[in-house]
């Protein structure tokens, strides 16, 4: 399939999700030697980096709806989409209009094409593009895997890092400790540049303070937000985003915005960020819908299924679960007394069976359903009258959700 060919698919379809990942080829030499061919787009544009494992795209969310609050022109970039590519791509709370991003992924192609750039590079590199065009004032930049070789790794004035948790994930690209996956999202660290972080297991704290002193960067220990302050996306971890969120405001600035504390809490208070627990309805009745995709995430889950009512009757989980995710540390986290998971495929992906679920945790054969689709689990809750408080829990994969929504078988 010719190089455009495949682009376009991959870029406007789900499918496409499976070829990105076949496709990743971390590294930093190709991506930025296309972009120097592009004619450095927004290079004079300072940007605001997020890495880490868990809570980037929920710390973006923050720092955009404070952006955009206070009237700033700022261009955002996030990953993985749920429905369309084009949602990765964000000027304030507007994504790039269709035939704008079609006009950008023609004129770069020769270049996608010259340097061998993969689909998420390509993303970055339209961004970079489109932003330039439209003179935005700050960036935002979420790392899509690791940081040290990341594709927005590439844009060189990166003034301030957002760090969000740090955990065991991607551990076929990035190393099998926790130790090795720190280094690499912490390399992202750049001189003289002002780090804003929560605090972290003591091994990713050690890395970070060496990566800061070694960096001469500074560093911002930030505590979760006290309860009066009013967040948009819900859970207990977005107070430690939060946090992180209003200190990267904060740090602005010593690059020229100072922001109102009033104009913060009222950025912190609208955001929004899908499939963050969040409550949606199938055929009238109600579920929640989580990405957690990794043993960390899960750990979170389970935090804050810890807040919910009646689970005298345990929780009903509808999990789908690529095969190279920890499974048996995510089950160990999600699954309690009463409990029951439903195991589904994820459309377009390698995914975790029940057979295989079990090869590895014998002690959950009771616990354990299989299904062929996440509608097949509601259907069957519905007509055997299972649908109990709380609402089934939809987790494993934000392409699972995405799904969901490309389908349109979910109402807010």
């Amino acid at each position: 399939m010719p190089k455009e060919a495949f682009i376009k698919k991959s870029y406007f379809h789900l499918e496409g999700q499976t070829s990105e990942r076949r496709d990743i080829k971390l590294g930093l030499d190709r991506m930025k030697m296309a972009i120097d061919a592009m004619g450095l787009p927004c290079k004079e544009t300072p940007a605001i980096q997020i890495a880490g494992t868990n809570g980037k795209g929920s710390i973006s969310s923050f720092i955009n709806s404070i952006l955009t609050t206070v009237g700033i022109k700022t261009g955002i970039t996030t990953s993985p989409h749920l429905v369309d590519w084009i949602e990765r791509i964000c000027i304030n709370n507007k994504q790039i209009p269709i035939k704008e991003f079609d006009l950008f992924k023609k004129n770069i192609s020769p270049i996608v094409d010259k340097y061998e750039l993969t689909p998420f590079e390509s993303i970055i590199a339209i961004a970079l593009k489109y932003f330039s065009s439209k003179s935005v004032e700050i960036l935002i930049l979420e790392v899509g895997l690791g940081g040290r070789l990341d594709a927005t790794t590439s844009h060189s004035n990166r003034p301030i890092i957002a760090l969000g948790a740090i955990g065991l994930d991607h551990c076929e690209y990035l190393g099998d400790s926790l130790e090795q996956i720190a280094k690499e999202k912490a390399a992202v660290i750049t001189p003289r540049s002002t780090v804003i972080t929560a605090n972290q297991h003591p091994i990713v704290n050690r890395v970070i303070k060496a990566t800061v002193e070694r960096q001469n960067a500074k560093i911002h220990w930030v505590n979760p937000l006290s309860n009066d302050w009013e967040l948009g996306i819900p859970g207990l971890i977005q107070r430690e985003n939060a946090a992180v969120a209003k200190g990267a405001i904060e740090s602005l600035k010593a690059i020229g915005w100072n922001i109102s504390e009033n104009d913060i809490r009222k950025g912190l208070s609208i955001a929004k960020w899908p499939a963050r627990l969040q409550k949606c309805k199938w055929q009238g009745m109600p579920v929640v819908l989580d990405g957690a995709h990794n043993p960390h995430a899960a750990k979170q889950l389970s935090i804050e299924r810890d807040t919910w009512k009646d689970q005298a009757s345990g929780v009903i989980w509808i999990l789908g679960i690529q095969k190279q995710k920890d499974v048996k540390n995510i089950l160990n986290y999600l699954l309690k007394k009463n409990d029951i998971a439903w195991i589904v495929p994820i459309p377009g992906h390698n995914s975790w069976s029940k057979e295989q679920i079990l090869d590895y945790c014998p002690k959950c054969s009771s616990t354990i359903n299989e299904a062929t689709s996440v509608q097949e689990v509601l259907s069957i809750l519905l007509k055997t009258k299972k649908w109990v408080s709380p609402p089934p829990v939809i987790a494993g994969s934000l392409y699972l959700i995405g799904d969901l929504f490309d389908k349109k078988l979910l109402d807010s």
